[in-house]
């Protein structure tokens, strides 16, 4: 899960992180509103959407008035904003982030992640602020420097004064830029944090070490622990399929191509995508309807990927195991009826009762062409998105 940037910068507050004054807003008027409560002076008004790379979208506007302010709120609110992060049909904008503004002198970036190698949190920090890491990682790779966290004693305050210096804090700025670390590492720990960025860190004119910008992904399987952060989910910012989809206890992700797929069971769905891809295809989907699909679950997977307006065909493979290939067969069945299903259908099923569930596809009276094995069933939904 993902929360905005001005949803981050609270919870960094609690940890003990400077961050500029900000007023998160729903319409223009209390954009205004918020613009008389920072009081005059450089404001910035900024689009609050799960992705970066919002300025150079132009989701970021540097104000000197309250005039200025409004029109900038006005341009952005409601703007379908397209980033490197959002795909090129982009990301509605509901909601702004009103921010006073910083005398920035530098730009700095800190970061952490699980490091599944060393099974420690990573710590990385970088003089090169306020661009993508993800770019310095693969361009200047020793600009990025890594303290490893023991799980155990947790992030010490020398290893955060040591890449404070090794980032050019200045000296006098250290303990700041320390603390700022360690209110980080506790804001990550203790919300069970998949990712937590302060991008940029800045150092100001007035001394002072802030985070002018922040981004938090949280681990899903551990929000039941935090109501909190469960409360500032934004539905806005997901998939309506996906959200459907969690609604009957299915993992579905939407993708760009048009060959829908549905599978029991996270590895062999992407195993499926793979042979897919292999033989020519493009997934339009990554659908996994568990160990347990009854025929509500299998039809409500058909009227999620027929929802997809450039589907072409649909695949699906299922190895019966928990589930009994003549139950998914009924499932398939049925759901191919109620949804009248127009695009051809090509099943692979392997395992459990798998004849008597070959022998319901083929009494069913339906075009559903059968596979004998993955590679067979990839051969022919491939040809038959294409003809």
């Amino acid at each position: 899960m993902k929360i905005h940037e001005y949803q981050a910068k609270a919870l960094l507050q609690r940890y003990g992180v400077a961050v500029p004054r900000g007023v998160p807003c729903f319409s223009v008027e209390e954009a205004v509103a918020a613009g008389h409560t920072l009081g005059a002076g450089v404001r910035v008004v900024k689009a609050q959407i799960h992705a970066g790379g919002r300025g150079k979208g132009g989701g970021v506007k540097v104000v000197r008035t309250d005039d200025e302010l409004e029109t900038a709120a006005r341009q952005i609110l409601g703007m379908q904003l397209v980033t490197h992060q959002t795909g090129p049909h982009g990301q509605t904008v509901h909601r702004l982030l009103v921010e006073e503004g910083a005398d920035i002198r530098q730009e700095l970036y800190v970061g952490m992640v699980v490091d599944r190698n060393t099974q420690q949190v990573a710590l990385m920090a970088s003089a090169a602020g306020g661009m993508d890491i993800e770019e310095v990682a693969a361009s200047h790779p020793e600009q990025i420097h890594t303290a490893q966290v023991d799980p155990g004693v947790g992030l010490r305050p020398e290893q955060a004064e040591t890449l404070a210096r090794q980032i050019g804090v200045p000296e006098s700025l250290v303990g700041q830029a320390r603390d700022l670390m360690l209110g980080l590492y506790r804001a990550f720990d203790d919300t069970d944090a998949s990712l937590a960025e302060i991008n940029p860190m800045a150092v100001t004119g007035d001394g002072k070490v802030l985070a002018l910008d922040a981004k938090f992904n949280f681990d899903a399987n551990a929000l039941y622990r935090h109501e909190d952060i469960q409360a500032w989910r934004d539905l806005d910012e997901e998939d309506p399929n996906e959200i459907e989809a969690s609604r009957f206890g299915l993992s579905y992700i939407s993708l760009e191509g048009n060959i829908g797929c549905l599978v029991n069971g996270a590895g062999l769905a992407m195993a499926t995508m793979d042979i897919v891809k292999l033989y020519g295809g493009n997934p339009a989907n990554f659908l996994d309807v568990g160990g347990g699909a009854t025929t509500e679950k299998v039809t409500e997977a058909f009227k999620l990927m027929l929802s997809n307006p450039g589907l072409k065909a649909i695949l699906v493979n299922i190895f019966g195991g928990i589930m009994k290939c003549d139950v998914i067969a009924e499932g398939v069945v049925a759901a191919a009826r109620q949804v009248r299903l127009a695009v051809p259908l090509v099943v692979r099923l392997e395992g459990t009762n798998v004849e008597l569930g070959k022998q319901i596809l083929a009494d069913s009276g339906l075009p559903i062409l059968s596979a004998v094995n993955m590679a067979d069933a990839a051969a022919q939904v491939v040809a038959a998105a294409r003809g």
